[in-house]
C-alpha cells in the first residue's frame, strides 16, 4: 500500500478491507519518516504492531 492511500484511510476513520499476512487489520496512524503504519488485528486490538507500509493490502 502506498503512504497516500494508507492516509486517507486513517483520516477517513471508517474500517476498511486492509489486510497484514492474510489477516484483517486497522491502521492507528502512518510514520512518514520511516514509511511504516501502526496497525492491530480487528479481533485484538490490544496487540498493536508497526508494519512496513508495502506489507499492508487494501482489497476492494
Amino acid at each position: 500500500m502506498n503512504r497516500q492511500r494508507a492516509e486517507e484511510i486513517v483520516q477517513s476513520g471508517e474500517i476498511k478491507h486492509v489486510t497484514y499476512q492474510g489477516e484483517r487489520v486497522y491502521i492507528q496512524q502512518v510514520d512518514e519518516s520511516n514509511d511504516t503504519a501502526r496497525i492491530y488485528p480487528l479481533d485484538d486490538p490490544q496487540k498493536e504492531i508497526d508494519v512496513p507500509l508495502t506489507q499492508l493490502v487494501e482489497k476492494l
